[in-house]
């Protein structure tokens, strides 16, 4: 249990609050350093690692056997106190994405290195002289990483990740060229699911929205034709295929504005993954052709049905 000692007094003299002081977090720690029993803390490393990671490096070098529901703990106890002390940071991908993950920052690398030697008191010093400033670089690196965005004429920001370039690229670049004047009645974040949701004026437009209910991606409302317009924004799941169409189509039974269906592809090769699944009577738009549709409609250009 000495180093699980060592690294509790470590998060101490660090700074951490007590409650960043417990075994979990002690263990969380040493996870993220590559520390083992019997490692010199100059062999320290920051190696980029996922939550699940962090529970099997405690399980197979310290024989602590959390079970998985405690990534939740680690991630509210742990990782975001860490984070916003600059003593790790993230890789800026949405936090449900499988490749979310955490590693000890270049500064806290080099103070970790001289823990239990004659250098530690002074690049501790030094590491809290420059703390203002690692903390506002890290903070400002996670913001940089963010999709900033324009909606409704509220400036947002979206989580990194494909998904959300692909919701940001149907507001810039779809809706000016096929929606003009449009409204954004609703849109999700990988993280926020509910980004937009102008509840009024889906009531007033009929829709009975329940908690099973998934709502598309990007719902847009362009008052002058009386058209919505329900877009799934899809890089990897989730086309407009007969199926979506039909819970769509129950969601909205009251609503008498037209409708129009539409599944965004980031290019025509994820397009034609899906090509099979997608319904008649619906559109198709690419992100990197943003002046062009593909339309199943048939006899229809860009309309809703009746």
């Amino acid at each position: 249990m000495i180093k699980l000692d060592e690294a509790k007094d470590f998060l101490k003299e660090f700074g951490m609050p007590e409650q960043q002081q417990t075994d979990i977090a002690a263990y969380t720690f040493l996870s993220l350093s590559d520390l083992r029993p019997n490692s010199d803390w100059r062999n320290a490393k920051n190696n980029w690692i996922h939550i699940h990671d962090i529970l099997e490096f405690i399980r197979n070098n310290y024989y602590r056997d959390y079970a998985e529901n405690t990534r939740e703990t680690i991630r509210k106890n742990c990782i975001h106190q860490f984070r916003e002390a600059a003593l790790i940071e993230d890789n800026g991908k949405a936090t449900n994405s499988p490749n979310y993950s955490y590693r000890i920052t270049p500064e806290a690398l080099e103070l970790i290195h001289t823990y239990k030697t004659s250098d530690w008191q002074d690049t501790l010093k030094h590491f809290h002289s420059h703390y203002g400033s690692l903390v506002e670089k890290y903070t400002s690196k996670k913001k940089m990483k963010m999709l900033p965005i324009s909606i409704n004429n509220q400036e947002l920001q979206f989580s990194p990740g494909k998904h959300n370039e692909l919701q940001r690229a149907i507001i810039e670049e779809f809706a000016p060229r096929f929606a003009p004047g449009c409204e954004c009645l609703y849109i999700g974040d990988t993280i926020k699911k509910d980004l937009i949701k102008n509840d009024n004026e889906l009531q007033k437009l009929g829709f009975e929205i329940t908690l099973h209910d998934k709502m598309p991606d990007v719902v847009l409302y362009r008052a002058d034709k009386n058209w919505i317009y329900f877009v799934e924004a899809v890089t990897s799941v989730g086309p407009m295929s007969p199926q979506r169409i039909i819970e769509i189509q129950n969601m909205t039974k009251n609503v008498t504005a037209g409708k129009i269906f539409i599944t965004a592809f980031p290019d025509i090769v994820t397009y034609k993954k899906f090509s099979t699944d997608l319904a008649w009577e619906t559109e198709v738009w690419l992100s990197d052709e943003p002046d062009h549709m593909i339309h199943l409609n048939g006899d229809k250009f860009l309309g809703p049905r009746k």
